[in-house]
Order: C-alpha cells, then sequence, then structure tokens
C-alpha cells in the first residue's frame, strides 16, 4: 500500500458503515408476513468484533429503516445507529461534533450515489468492488470483496495492520473468552 494512505490509515479511530450493499449484498427480501430479511457475512462481525476490541469505534448511517439493521448494530455492539437518512452528510457532521472527531479520524464504506458527499469529507473513504462506478472512482480503496461478502472484514484487516495491531489483534481474538458475534 502507498505511503500516503498508510499514513492516512494510521489516523482512523471511527469507521462509520452503509448497511445495504456495504454490510449486506444489496437485496431487501420481503416474506408474505412484511418481515424483512437481509444476509450479513459474519467474517464482517469479526472484523468488526476485534477492530472494536484494538480500540476503533463504528457507526452505521443507513438510507433505509429496517428493524434488521437495528438488530445486526445491537449484536454487534454499534451504539451509534442513524437509519432513514436523505442526507447522510448531515448524521456524519451531527456525530463528529458530538464526539469531538475529525473528518481525518473517520473512514466511511459506502457503495452508492448517496454516500458521495460522506466519502469526501471523510478521511479515507472505501467502496466495495460492485460499488457503483460514481463511488469506485472517488474512493481511496476499492475492495476486492463485494458488498455483504466479506469487504468490511477485508478493510478492517488492511486498517488493523497498517496501525501495527494485526499481531496483536490475532493473540486477543485466539486467546479471548468465547462469544457468539
Amino acid at each position: 500500500m502507498k505511503v500516503l494512505l498508510k499514513n492516512k490509515l494510521k489516523k482512523i479511530k471511527y469507521i462509520f458503515l452503509d448497511v445495504d450493499g456495504v454490510l449486506t449484498d444489496g437485496k431487501i427480501i420481503v416474506g408474505s408476513n412484511d418481515t424483512e430479511y437481509k444476509n450479513f457475512d459474519v467474517k464482517d462481525g469479526v472484523g468488526i468484533y476485534i477492530a472494536q476490541n484494538m480500540g476503533i469505534n463504528f457507526a452505521i448511517l443507513s438510507g433505509r429503516y429496517s428493524k434488521v439493521i437495528e438488530l445486526r448494530a445491537r449484536e454487534l455492539k454499534i451504539d451509534i445507529v442513524y437509519q432513514d437518512l436523505k442526507k447522510k452528510i448531515d448524521a456524519y457532521e451531527e456525530i463528529k461534533n458530538k464526539f469531538a472527531i475529525k473528518d481525518e479520524e473517520i473512514c466511511f464504506i459506502g457503495d452508492d450515489l448517496i454516500d458521495i458527499p460522506v466519502m469526501k469529507k471523510c478521511g479515507f473513504s472505501v467502496a466495495p468492488k460492485d460499488a457503483c462506478d460514481e463511488i469506485k472512482q472517488i474512493a481511496d480503496y476499492v475492495c476486492k470483496k463485494k458488498g455483504g461478502e466479506g469487504c468490511v472484514r477485508e478493510f478492517i484487516d488492511i486498517l488493523l495492520k497498517a496501525k501495527g495491531l494485526w499481531q496483536k489483534s490475532i493473540s486477543w481474538y485466539i486467546n479471548r473468552e468465547n462469544k457468539n458475534i
């Protein structure tokens, strides 16, 4: 990885995540009983769990509202969750101000047009392999994996390595108490 990008990664303390197309494959399944289903990749969950224990914080910024997002966020212990957003940049600014975070300390992972303003403002932007072209053109890093297929974990591994936390995170994970994630 280029030195400039590695230096940007070292400053990251927060990862803000889109959901549909990032944590999921973007497909929304609605059952006949109006129950909504989404597919999440367990590798992303493990990566989030490890990163949290290495001092990285997470937030979710979703354009849609879904009870499923609330459930997954609770399971992953992500307390900062904004849903049904028309402008993600407003939530981004609110979180920054509330927690006194600088742009350079935030990574955002997004996949579609609604994510452009945040991706242009944050310190490091990431796109899944199957993001729209406009997102991939402005992303600092385009994942080899698609949304919902481990792209978040792919980036977390890169981030932990850039911050010099990779071996510590492996050791911690192997020796931790067993917990479901």
